[in-house]
């Protein structure tokens, strides 16, 4: 198999956190982004969606979104856990990953995607018609993005990792986006909880890749 992967975008990171996190190897094949290869013949014959990451297999199947491929690698290797063990867990996790990436993730890329002249008629990413860019998704991505910190700073101030007592792939999709933002100049560790809990995120091996 062969993952399609891109250095500064943020959805590949946490593919790449997850694998450190669980040590391990995949092969990589890196995809251009600024001179837009994903959206070349060449890749859209391996994922017509035209977005990275993508994970390929010999015969031909491809997994084209970041949670379905990490938890592919989490079937295949359960230890450590980072979508839980217990039903509660596994629960637990899954809602703040959802939350996470509709509220937190959702609106950095809203903030991002339509303020930025590069992504002019291209406001979604992958393989589009043309898609304009919507200036109020700005200022709503911005509002958002705030009203979310207040939720994680609330969660974090009970609890040390996102879903509980250990890190989980909440905890990576939760640093990703606040890095996103970070990029994107919006408000990212202002608060007490959510910079103690950036700070150890940070800290860990798995941030570095």
């Amino acid at each position: 198999m062969k993952l399609y992967d891109a250095p500064w975008a943020p959805s590949p990171r946490k593919v790449r956190m997850y694998l450190a996190e669980k040590g391990i190897h995949v092969d990589r094949v890196m995809v251009d982004l600024k001179t837009d290869e994903q959206l070349t013949p060449a890749y859209l014959a391996i994922n017509p969606r035209g977005t990275v990451p993508a994970l390929a297999f010999e015969d031909g199947t491809v997994l084209d979104e970041t949670s379905a491929i990490c938890r592919y690698f989490e079937a295949l290797h359960p230890d450590p856990p980072l979508f839980g063990t217990t039903p509660e867990e596994i629960g637990r996790i899954e809602a703040w990953t959802r939350r996470i990436e509709a509220e937190g993730y959702a609106a950095v890329g809203d903030a991002y995607r339509n303020s930025r002249p590069f992504f002019a008629d291209r406001a979604l990413s992958g393989k589009w018609p043309a898609m304009p860019q919507l200036p109020g998704l700005v200022d709503r991505g911005r509002a958002m993005w705030d009203r979310f910190l207040d939720v994680m700073d609330a969660r974090l101030s009970e609890s040390e990792w996102i879903a509980g007592g250990s890190v989980s792939y909440a905890d990576i999709c939760g640093f990703v986006a606040v890095e996103f933002a970070r990029a994107t100049k919006l408000q990212s560790v202002e608060r007490p909880s959510v910079a103690r809990w950036h700070a150890a995120m940070a800290e860990r091996p798995s941030a570095g890749v």
